[in-house]
């Protein structure tokens, strides 16, 4: 006889109900994180909430318990969770229907990317609950699709990289159409003077829960740097791939193109490795990212759309094949490994140009990046075809442009003939009678 799984104490003595403790148990929750202590008993009480915790705490429980809690399975659509990307609303959708899995509950993710028909057919389920991209649910909400009327929690997940990505007036058109009173709950990595503006203007005195302690990157991280030149990065890598231990890693590029043709030449050199950015289509990065969760694929080759949205546990090494643009690109990129306590190793691939940018970066984390060796490898300088750029052909000239040696010994430029109109603008010659 299977035995049932103990149910977590830590989690009742917050206030979650048995409903919920049973999935929490079946998910082998044990103990709360620090957010999860600090949100879960105000927001059950439907105070308005702003959460700040470095990524990988386990924010979705955070705010997705409280308010589960408080929906009736009676009721439609009564909860709405904004996020950034496609992936995050994937995984928070998912998330969130594990949680209500003892209940009669329902949860539906809506973003772009896939069919509309679709999506219209998981809303005409009657969801409660609903996770979705705010452009998404602009469409469905101008559509008439997606009522809001009767919805009384919303929830802004990863605000500050919604800010960031350019959603803000998407995210005050939604607010300022969801006019029942309601619970509101932002959740972040940083918490910037524009989101506390913005938490002003569509909170009520809401409650800040900061469990970051200003420390923007993961302890647990062992953050290394190596110096390489650009021609020679893939080769560096090679190594590197051959010589760790990673049964899941990320290579992060700054581009599409760079991620794509990476992922490329990694696959024809053997490794298992698939590329995900925002060129590819829906079912495709679906399905890359369902392979890279069952471990069919070791190496996933992504753009910084994957430095959100993407909470896998087994991710073990992270490595910026491209410094990112921004020093706060950096910690979104490393906080994808070392998740919920466990051991992770961050290797950023350094130009000697690019001294500034590290600079930067160990100011912002407060924490000196240390440099590493690879086995076996050595700068090899230039590339042989690096030489010294070819001469331009020479260039001919006309027989107009030549010069015109005088009897003197000197020369003279040839004059050109005035520019005309050419024949078609001559006026026509009159004929003689």
């Amino acid at each position: 006889m299977k035995k049932t799984p103990e149910l977590p104490a830590a989690f009742a003595d917050l206030g979650v109900e048995t409903r919920f403790l049973q999935a929490l148990a079946k998910m082998q929750f044990q103990e709360p994180t620090d957010i999860q202590k600090g949100m879960i008993p105000p927001a059950l009480t439907g105070r308005d909430v702003m959460g700040q915790a470095r990524t990988g705490t386990g924010k979705t429980a955070a705010f997705a318990l409280p308010v589960l809690q408080q929906l009736d399975p009676a009721g439609g659509v009564q909860a709405l969770c904004l996020v950034p990307t496609r992936e995050l609303a994937i995984q928070v959708a998912g998330e969130v229907t594990r949680f209500a899995e003892f209940t009669r509950l329902h949860v539906a993710a809506i973003y772009g990317g896939q069919r509309v028909a679709t999506q219209l057919h998981h809303l005409g389920r009657k969801p409660h609950f609903v996770v979705g991209t705010p452009g998404r649910v602009m469409d469905f909400m101008s559509r008439r699709a997606l009522d809001v009327s009767s919805v009384r929690h919303v929830i802004l997940d990863e605000v500050d990289r919604m800010l960031d990505i350019g959603f803000r007036d998407d995210i005050q058109w939604i607010l300022q159409r969801v006019t029942q009173r309601h619970q509101t709950i932002f959740t972040s990595a940083t918490i910037e003077d524009d989101i506390k503006h913005l938490a002003n203007r569509y909170a009520t005195d809401p409650m800040e829960v900061n469990v970051s302690r200003d420390e923007l990157t993961v302890d647990s991280v062992e953050q290394y740097y190596i110096t390489v030149d650009p021609w020679d990065k893939f080769r560096l890598l090679s190594l590197f791939l051959k010589q760790e231990d990673y049964p899941t890693c990320i290579i992060f590029c700054n581009t599409r193109h760079a991620a794509r043709k990476l992922a490329k030449k990694l696959h024809d050199a053997g490794v298992s490795a698939r590329e995900i950015h925002g060129d590819l289509v829906q079912r495709k990065r679906d399905q890359v990212m369902d392979w890279f969760r069952k471990h069919r694929i070791r190496v996933l080759v992504a753009t910084d759309l994957a430095s959100r949205g993407i909470d896998i546990s087994a991710i073990t090494h992270i490595i910026n094949y491209d410094i990112p643009a921004d020093s706060e690109g950096y910690v979104h990129r490393i906080g994808r490994t070392a998740r919920m306590g466990a051991k992770g190793i961050a290797v950023t691939l350094t130009t000697r140009e690019e001294g500034k940018q590290l600079t930067a970066i160990e100011s912002l984390i407060n924490k000196q990046i240390l440099p590493r060796q690879i086995e076996g490898f050595t700068a090899s300088g230039p590339p042989r075809d690096a030489g010294p750029p070819p001469a331009l052909p020479p260039q001919r000239v006309s027989r107009l442009q030549a010069p015109v040696f005088s009897e003197a010994g000197g020369s003279t430029e040839r004059k050109l003939p005035p520019k005309t109109l050419g024949s078609r603008f001559r006026p026509s010659r009159r004929r003689r009678l």
